[in-house]
Formats: structure tokens, C-alpha cells, sequence
């Protein structure tokens, strides 16, 4: 270890002593929680935070001191809403203590002073925040500055029914060996929608649901474009790859010219498309670890291993096979008192504990944080979770922390879309991307 990060250790420690002697004049405190994306199966967004309390109020206890923490909780579904919510109650000045966002928010709200690095509440280098894994604590800074404590981790698979993968000739041993497959690049976005085409001339599924992907825009695109050679991020610099984009647009035309997806799949409602996949009117679809939680339990697919089959994103032509992960984080906003700030940072230490994580990761689907929980009996015992971190999570990699990536992901969904339903040609709207790019990012965008 370097000087530097001693010394920076050293203060970190300092703080945190701090922090305990102002807990100890602390009677009752309030803090409050908001999550996004939060449903029925991710309550432990929020309930970590009020276990990671309880346990801060007895430790107190037993140090003779009296602390009274009261944790106010607020869960969001639809991310639009949580988003406007939070800059308002920003703008009001009674913005909740903690958030859980998306990495990517990292970026644009410590520049606009929303939000506080955790490292200058809590210590990295002591236990649970030790244990996490490196890349995820990564994802979680900015300016190699570690603003926030990634509070799930997640891959997203393409997903195969399996009946209809063996009524289009596919052995159970086929089946087995597709993972394998797909990661070594044999089993590709060609072959993908040669099955999705297989599975409607065979009548198994209508036309318009061989390949049935998100419909809405979404982190899952652009592992796409990874799949077919794209590079977002260099050096930290921005990248629009042509050749990638191209044919990433082109994948999506063809599945639409072949008949395999819908031309208005985009925008269709979202239970609709729950119910289709879950009962087999879909062949092939790209989804999240999550979706495991919801398909098996409000969604009534009982038997899920033995109707799905799931692998990385396949390699496209000039790619490879891959995931992202887009874990959400536990962020500290400003503006609130010292003391306050201290104990939701302490909160958010102890939520972060493998036990305590692995509810989530278990009720929900997602997938764990630390090396750690993968030893908890409780997560390894779950079979979804284990398979998928073993099968997925190694090859995962994730948006940038870049401050102007939203823009250039706007400019980048709306030419995808614009190709996908005819309104441009690939070439048009991959030339459209490259010139408002050019325009409104100027040289902090390659374009090769």
C-alpha cells in the first residue's frame, strides 16, 4: 500500500472515530431511504437499511448509550418517476438521507453536488466493504473517487424455451452444451435468429415472437453492441464504433425483416410481454437475472429449469459473447446534517454485511456483492443464484461513469429505433448518430 492511501486510511479511521462519539450524543434520528426500481421482490433495498438499524441501536445499547434510529422508507417502480421525484425533493432541500440508483447517476449527480463520496464516511479497507468485489466498487466511483456501496449486482442473459429448442432439433445434451457454446462463440446472433425463424416455421410460436426482446429502451442494448465489436468508453473517452453500430442496428432490422420480432415491439406494455414469455408465446428474449424472481412468482412459471434455458449474449460478427451488469448503489445525498450523514453511512456499511445482502440477492434474483456471500449456505444453496454467477457474472462488463454517456445513449436508442420500426435506413441512422454526436459532444466522443 502507497503513502497516500495510508494517509487517506488514517483519516478515514479519524472520521469514523468521530462519527461514534457523535452517535453517542445522538437520541433520535431520522433517517429516510427512497429506491428505484423497486417491486415486491426487491423490499430489501430498503428493509437492509432498517435491519442495518437495529443492529446499530443495539450496539449502542450495549455501549450504554441511547440511540433511536427511525428509518423512513420509499419505493419506486417506474424509474421516470423516482427520478423527478428525487430532483425535486433536491431542489426543496428534503432529499432522503440515502438513494439506491444506477451506477450511471454517479457521474452527473456528484457534479451537480447531490450526492457525497461514502469513502469519506466509512472505511474501504475493513470488513464488510473489504470483501466486495473490486470491479463492483469500481463501477461504484467516479474520478477514482468511491461515491457509492453497490447494493446488488446483476447480469442479463438471453433466455431459451427449451421445448421449443428441442422441437427444432436440439438434443437435452445440446442444451447443456448451449451455454458452453454461446461463451466460446460457436452459437451466435446468426444462429439465434436461424432458431427464432426455425420456431415459427414449425408453428410453435406466431410470427413476430421467435426473437422477443425489451421493449423498451434500456442497459440491455448495449451489450449488443458489445456483442458485435462496440467499445463505449476508452481512456475515458467516449466511443462510437460505426462498423458496430451498424451492425447492431442491422440485427435488429433483420429480425424484424425476417419476421422473428414484431416492427411495433417497442413500446408494447410490459405485463403483456411478462405473460407472453412466462407461458411460452415467446421462443428466444433477453432479460435480467431478475426476471427468474418475477417469472417464478408472479408469473406463475413453476417450472423454470425445466422450460428455460439461459446463456451470455451471444457474439455478434466482430464481438464476443458477454453481459452487463448494471449494479444499483447505495449513495449518500448532501445536504443534511454531519451527524445524519454519518449514520447512513454506517447503515449502508452494516446492509452491505454478506448475510444481510443475501436476502436481496436471494428473494430477488439478483446476484451478491462480496466474495464472501457466495459461502453464505443461504445464497449458495439457491440454484438460480449460483448458476447464473458462475455462468454470467465473470464475463460481464458495465456502462461508463461518464458524465455525458446519457446524451450519447439518447442519440444512440433513438437511431436504434428509428432503424428497427423502417422509419430510417441502418445507414441513415447510424450517419444521424455519428452527426448529432459530432455536434453535441464534440471531442469528448471518438468516433472510429
Amino acid at each position: 500500500m502507497t503513502i497516500l492511501p495510508t494517509l487517506k486510511s488514517l483519516a478515514v479511521a479519524a472520521a469514523i472515530l468521530a462519527s461514534t462519539s457523535a452517535i453517542a450524543l445522538a437520541k433520535d434520528v431520522h433517517i429516510s431511504v427512497w429506491a428505484g426500481g423497486t417491486g415486491p421482490n426487491d423490499v430489501y433495498r430498503l428493509d437492509a437499511i432498517e435491519i442495518a438499524a437495529q443492529q446499530l441501536q443495539r450496539e449502542a445499547a450495549l455501549k450504554g448509550e441511547e440511540l433511536k434510529i427511525t428509518v423512513e422508507k420509499k419505493p419506486y417502480s417506474a424509474w421516470e418517476d423516482f427520478k423527478q421525484a428525487l430532483t425535486l425533493a433536491a431542489e426543496a432541500k428534503t432529499a432522503p438521507n440515502i438513494v439506491v440508483s444506477g451506477h450511471e447517476d454517479i457521474a452527473p449527480w456528484s457534479q451537480a453536488g447531490l450526492i457525497v463520496p461514502i469513502e469519506d464516511y466509512v472505511d474501504l479497507d475493513s470488513w464488510p466493504l473489504s470483501d466486495i468485489y473490486e470491479n463492483l466498487l469500481q463501477i461504484a466511483s467516479y474520478n477514482g473517487t468511491v461515491y457509492g456501496i453497490p447494493q446488488d449486482a446483476e447480469s442479463r442473459p438471453m433466455f431459451f424455451w427449451k421445448p421449443y429448442m428441442k422441437a427444432i432439433g436440439y438434443s437435452d445434451a445440446d442444451l447443456d452444451a448451449l451455454p458452453q457454446s454461446v461463451q466460446d462463440g460457436k452459437y451466435t446472433m446468426k444462429n439465434l435468429l436461424e432458431d427464432a425463424k426455425k420456431m415459427q416455421d414449425k408453428g410453435l410460436v406466431q410470427a413476430g415472437y421467435g426473437f422477443y426482446p425489451r421493449t423498451s429502451n434500456g442497459p440491455d442494448y448495449w451489450q449488443f453492441y458489445t456483442s458485435f465489436g462496440g467499445t463505449m468508453e476508452e481512456g475515458g473517452k467516449l466511443v462510437f464504433d460505426k462498423a458496430a453500430m451498424t451492425r447492431t442496428y442491422q440485427f435488429f432490422a433483420d429480425a424484424v425483416k425476417t419476421g422473428v420480432t414484431k416492427k411495433n415491439h417497442i413500446g408494447m406494455p410490459g405485463d403483456q410481454w411478462w405473460k407472453e414469455v412466462a407461458t411460452g408465446k415467446a421462443g428466444i428474449w433477453d432479460g435480467g437475472t431478475w426476471h427468474y424472481a418475477r417469472l417464478v412468482n408472479q408469473e406463475g412459471l413453476k417450472d423454470f429449469f425445466g422450460n428455460v434455458i439461459f446463456t451470455l449474449i451471444p457474439a455478434g460478427e466482430g464481438g464476443k459473447a458477454n453481459t452487463l451488469t448494471h449494479p444499483l448503489v447505495y449513495l449518500l445525498t448532501a445536504g443534511h446534517d454531519q451527524e445524519d450523514t454519518e449514520i447512513a453511512a454506517q447503515l449502508v456499511k452494516i446492509a452491505s454485511e454478506p448475510r444481510t445482502n443475501a436476502l436481496h440477492a436471494v428473494k430477488s434474483a439478483h446476484l451478491g456483492i462480496s466474495k464472501s456471500e457466495s459461502s453464505v449456505e443461504f445464497y449458495s444453496a439457491d440454484r438460480w443464484t449460483r448458476e447464473a454467477t458462475e455462468r454470467l457474472l465473470p464475463h460481464a462488463n458495465a456502462m461508463p461513469n461518464n458524465s455525458d454517456f446519457g446524451k450519447y445513449w439518447n442519440i444512440m436508442w433513438k437511431n436504434l429505433e428509428a432503424s428497427w420500426t423502417g422509419a430510417k435506413t441502418v445507414d441513415a441512422a447510424v450517419g444521424d448518430a455519428e452527426s448529432e454526436l459530432k455536434t453535441t459532444l464534440g471531442d469528448k466522443i471518438v468516433i472510429r
